[in-house]
C-alpha cells in the first residue's frame, strides 16, 4: 500500500474544502433566508446575526480560494487559471467546471462590490447582493457533477443534506411571508378606515 504522495494530497485538499466551502455557501445561504426584515435571528440580536454573517462568508472565501488554488496546481488534470474564472473553457469535464468558474465569478462579485459598497448606491449593492445567491446552486451541480465522490457515501449526503436545509427554510420563509399579507391588508384597512373617521370628524 503506498503512502500519501503530492498530488494524492492536493486531490484530497480539493475535495475536503469543496466540500466545507459547500457547507459554509449553505450556512450563508440559510442566514439570508431565516433573517427577519430587521435583521434578526430568534435569540440573536441584530449586531451579531450581522457579525455571524460576515464572518461565516469570509470563512467561505478562504476555503474556496485553497479550493479552487489546489484545484489548479493538481496536476492530474490540467484545469488552468483562466478555466478557474472563465465558464466552459477547460479542458477538463467543461461544462461542470464552468458551473463552478459562474459560482466563483458571482462570489467575487459580491466580494468587490461588498468592498466597494460605500461608493455605490443601496439599490445597486442590494441587487448584486441578491445575484450572489445564485452561486449557491450553481456550486451544488458543480459539485454533483465534477466529482463522482459526489454520487454516493457521504459526500452525496452532505449535498442532500445541503439542499433539503435550504428548501426547508425556503418552505418556512414563503409560509411566514403569506401569514404576514392578511395582517398587512388588515392594517391597512384599519388605517384607512380611522382616516375615514378622522375626515368626517
Amino acid at each position: 500500500m503506498t503512502g500519501i504522495t503530492h498530488t494524492t494530497a492536493l486531490w484530497y485538499a480539493s475535495r475536503a474544502t469543496g466540500a466545507v466551502t459547500l457547507l459554509l455557501l449553505t450556512a450563508v445561504l440559510l442566514l439570508g433566508i431565516l433573517v427577519n426584515r430587521q435583521g434578526r435571528l430568534p435569540g440573536l440580536p441584530s449586531f451579531a446575526v450581522t457579525g455571524l454573517h460576515r464572518n461565516v462568508s469570509l470563512l467561505a472565501v478562504a476555503f474556496l480560494a485553497i479550493h479552487v488554488s489546489t484545484a489548479i496546481v493538481d496536476p492530474y488534470v490540467t484545469i488552468g487559471l483562466a478555466a478557474a474564472v472563465l465558464p466552459f473553457v477547460a479542458g477538463y469535464k467543461p461544462f461542470w467546471l464552468g458551473l463552478g468558474a459562474i459560482s466563483l465569478d458571482l462570489i467575487a462579485a459580491l466580494i468587490v462590490t461588498s468592498l466597494a459598497r460605500a461608493r455605490m448606491s443601496r439599490r445597486a449593492w442590494r441587487g448584486i447582493h441578491w445575484l450572489g445567491y445564485a452561486a449557491w446552486p450553481f456550486a451544488v451541480v458543480h459539485s454533483l457533477g465534477s466529482s463522482s465522490d459526489a454520487r454516493g457515501g457521504v459526500v452525496l449526503g452532505v449535498l442532500a443534506g445541503c439542499v433539503l436545509a435550504v428548501a426547508a427554510a425556503l418552505a418556512w420563509r414563503l409560509a411566514r411571508a403569506a401569514g404576514e399579507i392578511p395582517r398587512a391588508a388588515r392594517a391597512a384597512a384599519t388605517l384607512s378606515h380611522m382616516s375615514a373617521r378622522k375626515a368626517g370628524l
